[in-house]
C-alpha cells in the first residue's frame, strides 16, 4: 500500500477510512465521470469530516487511483481543504481488502459502487471475517455523499444516522 501524505501524522480515536471517489468527490457533471482532476466535494463532506477529525478521529482516504492519478487525487483533497494523514492506494497486486487490513480501521465509509458493479467492487466486501466483524462499515449511495451521517464522532461511531 502506497500513503500519499496529507496532513501530519495524529493519534486519534476513531481510525475512519473514506473512500474518495464516489463516497465524498463526484464530478461536475457527468461527462466528466472519467475525468478525475473534475471531481468537486460532495455536499457538506469537507466540513463534516473536519468535525470528525476536531473531535478525535484519525482521517485517511483510500482512492481508486494508482501512480500520477493517485497523487493528483491527493492534491485535490488538499485544494478542497479536507482533513486527514493520508489517501492510502493500492500497489501492484494489491485488492481493497488488503488497504483495509493493514490499517485496520474501526470506520470504513464508502459508496455502494452502483455505477460498477455494486458490492462486489467495496472495500469490505472481501475483508478477513475475524476483522470485518469489527469494523463499523457504512455504505452511503454513490455520489449522494456523507451529509447523511451523524455530526457527532459518537454516534457515528454508534452506527446512528
Amino acid at each position: 500500500m502506497e500513503k500519499i501524505i496529507l496532513d501530519s501524522p495524529r493519534n486519534g480515536e476513531p481510525t475512519i477510512i473514506i473512500f474518495a471517489e464516489g463516497t465524498i468527490l463526484k464530478p461536475e457533471s457527468w461527462s466528466a465521470l472519467y475525468n478525475h482532476k473534475a471531481y468537486i466535494p460532495i455536499g457538506e463532506s469537507v466540513w463534516k469530516i473536519r468535525r470528525w477529525q476536531e473531535q478525535g478521529a484519525k482521517i485517511i482516504y483510500c482512492s481508486s487511483r494508482k501512480n500520477k492519478q493517485a497523487r493528483s487525487m491527493a492534491e485535490l483533497l488538499k485544494k478542497f481543504g479536507f482533513v486527514g494523514e493520508f489517501l492510502a492506494v493500492r500497489e501492484k497486486n494489491e485488492k481493497y481488502q488488503d488497504i483495509v487490513e493493514k490499517i485496520r480501521p474501526d470506520i470504513l465509509i464508502e459508496d455502494d459502487c452502483k455505477s460498477i458493479g455494486g458490492s462486489w467492487q467495496m472495500c469490505i466486501t472481501n475483508v478477513n471475517a475475524e476483522l470485518k466483524q469489527r469494523i463499523l462499515s457504512i455504505v452511503v449511495p454513490e455520489f449522494k455523499g456523507i451529509d447523511i451521517l451523524p455530526e457527532c464522532i459518537e454516534e457515528l461511531k454508534n452506527g446512528q444516522k
